[in-house]
């Protein structure tokens, strides 16, 4: 693992973040440069409660992943299109910058968001269950976050137990796996090659 390493962030560590409308709650679990904030960040994760209908903000040049984590899901309108987001653990993409507005199907969300800034980082984002073998290349970044239930990271010699919403920010050169019965995101980031 040399010139690897793992890092834990766990959920119960988080503060929330109330939203400017009021229509919801965020809490941030990894961005990148660490400590950016919402104009300069190359890349940010977190998990959004939506408790009511409303526009979602837009981020100008940035890339959006989003995935139904909990509740009935939502239905979107993004730059006029309508696009329905009602099944769980399955990413969307769409681009943060056009307008988005928000109509809850039955109740509140969580969602889980990836949030990249296009011409500098690509992200891909899969949501797997089971076990995954993961290899991040020297200077490689990846994060793995328990959407449902706990998963489990498996490294050489040693385990961490991922409790529901806990991630792994793992760099590389780097080999282990994730094992869930439940559901895992996994978050591949790398240098936009464009």
């Amino acid at each position: 693992m040399s010139g690897g390493g793992i890092r834990i962030l766990r959920a119960a560590d988080r503060t929330a973040t109330v939203w400017k409308n009021g229509g919801g709650v965020t809490r941030e679990i990894a961005a990148w440069p660490e400590g950016a904030g919402m104009d300069d960040f190359g890349w940010r994760v977190s998990l959004a409660e939506v408790g009511a209908d409303g526009p979602f903000s837009a981020f100008p040049g940035i890339a959006r992943t989003l995935t139904l984590a909990e509740g009935a899901g939502m239905d979107l309108t993004v730059a006029g299109v309508r696009r329905l987001v009602d099944e769980r653990f399955a990413p969307q993409d769409f681009p943060g910058d056009e307008p988005t507005d928000c109509l809850l199907l039955a109740g509140p969300v969580v969602n889980f968001n990836v949030m990249y800034r296009r011409g500098a980082v690509e992200a891909q984002t899969a949501v797997v269950r089971g076990t995954l073998a993961l290899a991040v290349p020297p200077g490689g970044t990846l994060l793995v976050v328990a959407l449902q239930g706990p998963a489990v990271l498996e490294h050489p010699g040693d385990r961490t137990d991922l409790l529901p919403y806990d991630a792994a920010l793992l760099t590389g050169p780097l080999d282990c796996r994730v094992r869930t019965t439940g559901r895992a995101a996994v978050v591949r980031f790398a240098p936009d090659q464009l």
